[in-house]
């Protein structure tokens, strides 16, 4: 079975962090219908869907994929390298107890969960704003044991690697090469978003298929090109707040 772990949409999210993306109004209301509808999707494809509550201080914190990685073996709780988002931790690492062991960054390490992207046993790790080189070592001490190579990768000009590369199919990355060079990820098939929609990049991989935000028809039909299944979804409003639909869940197997 795969979990879903989510949280609902803060009513501060337009005081969102924002790196890239200039500061434009956000409808939290539509925010919550769009979330909504992203996990009616998600429980479509298979996932049983775990729902956080609110923390209507925190922003950010519909944001789930920053605040840990969830491996087969282990959870690394992670601290996120904005520091108005390290209180969101405390309650993700009490939600993953039930299902992993925890291993934990500690500082001066700072880590996302959306600088990393999983290859099989290999971890590529955006060294970015938010990801520190310390917790990049951390990550690769904490997950050694169980078999995973960690490969530092160095994204430009966007807020995490997986804004700029995500995986689709076996084999295949979606990329944006203009903000991370293929060149880093070994012995994978690429297929470049177009050029138009620099932020196409980010796709949640699932057996039943690929859930796609639909800002990006251009890219989407690149996919299709590909036979890869999409599932569309609408998150315009957190898409202004740098957000990708990777973000708003850490999807995992439950061990049997």
């Amino acid at each position: 079975m795969l979990i879903a772990v989510i949280r609902e949409v803060s009513a501060a999210l337009e005081r969102c962090e924002l790196s890239y993306l200039p500061r434009t109004p956000v409808d939290v209301t539509l925010a919550r219908r769009q979330h909504r509808a992203y996990r009616e999707v998600l429980e479509t494809l298979g996932c049983r869907v775990v729902s956080l509550p609110e923390l209507p201080e925190q922003a950010d914190s519909v944001f789930v994929e920053d605040t840990a990685v969830v491996l087969d073996e282990i959870a690394v709780v992670t601290r996120p390298g904005a520091a108005s988002r390290r209180v969101e931790t405390e309650s993700m690492a009490q939600a993953l107890a039930e299902y992993r062991e925890l291993a934990a960054i500690e500082a001066p390490g700072t880590l996302d969960g959306g600088d990393v992207l999983r290859v099989g046993h290999t971890l590529y790790v955006g060294q970015s704003a938010r990801s520190n080189r310390e917790g990049i070592r951390q990550l690769a001490a904490a997950t050694a044991t169980y078999g995973y190579k960690v490969v530092p990768v160095e994204p430009r000009d966007c807020l995490h690697l997986k804004t700029a590369v995500t995986q689709v199919a076996p084999g295949l990355l979606l990329i944006n090469p203009a903000w991370v060079d293929p060149r880093a990820f070994d012995e994978m098939d690429f297929l470049e978003v177009d050029p138009a929609e620099p932020h196409a990049a980010n796709a949640v991989w699932l057996p039943g298929g690929v859930i796609y935000p639909r800002s990006f028809p251009r890219t989407r039909e690149r996919l299709a090109g590909r036979r890869v299944p999409v599932v569309m979804v609408d998150m315009s409003e957190t898409e202004k707040a740098e957000g990708g639909v990777t973000c708003c869940s850490l999807i995992f197997r439950v061990r049997t």
